[in-house]
């Protein structure tokens, strides 16, 4: 332990002179030096290495913002396109269930007019029979009267032993002779209807 000891103190030197022993906490030359040494690679990092290196993280730092930034916007962009894309949907849907509720109205009006058509089609063809055999039956009528009133000119004038050349005197007896059987014939008609209630 002594030689340690004896290790770690300044050895005096062995030169005649009166060497002094040196203390190891003041600084020497080498101290400046290395000192000096250091401030210099400290300057030449400080002014050529770590600018470059600061400006690369800088730019990669400005560059991982920019994505984010990019990355947010893209974001926005997606609920907005999302939202726009819904919206048009519902809009989309509105306007398919009006389109439906329009064509069931345009079905129901093109069936009602159909309809409609259809009654004032069947009336006219209706009234148009109507009108047919009214005039059917009077056409029948008249030729029934030319008929019977011939028919019974020839036999008032064989039963009365008269001659009734006479137009207008066979054209009352006719006249009378149809009267009288319309009023039969409405008589019966009435008797019927009594008696079925």
């Amino acid at each position: 332990m002594t030689a340690g000891i004896a290790a770690l103190t300044p050895a005096s030197s062995s030169g005649g002179g009166g060497g002094g022993t040196q203390n190891f906490l003041v600084p020497n030359a080498t101290f400046f030096v290395e000192l000096a040494a250091f401030l210099l690679l400290f300057y030449l990092l400080a002014r050529f290495v770590i600018p470059p290196i600061n400006r690369a993280m800088t730019a990669r730092q400005q560059a991982i913002r920019t994505q984010f930034a990019e990355l947010d916007e893209a974001k926005a962009d997606a609920r907005e396109a999302e939202e726009k894309y819904k919206a048009q949907t519902a809009d989309a849907r509105k306007q398919a269930g009006k389109i439906r509720e329009e064509a069931h109205e345009q079905a129901e009006q093109i069936v009602a007019d159909a309809r409609e058509q259809a009654q004032v089609e069947a009336k006219r063809i209706v009234d148009h029979g109507h009108a047919q055999l009214e005039a059917e039956r009077k056409q029948a009528l008249a030729s029934l009267r030319a008929e019977v009133g011939t028919l019974a000119t020839n036999l008032a004038s064989r039963i009365v032993g008269e001659s009734l050349e006479d137009d207008e005197r066979a054209n009352r007896v006719v006249d009378r002779f149809l009267t009288d059987l319309e009023t039969m014939e409405t008589a019966e008609a009435a008797g019927q209807q009594d008696g079925a209630r």
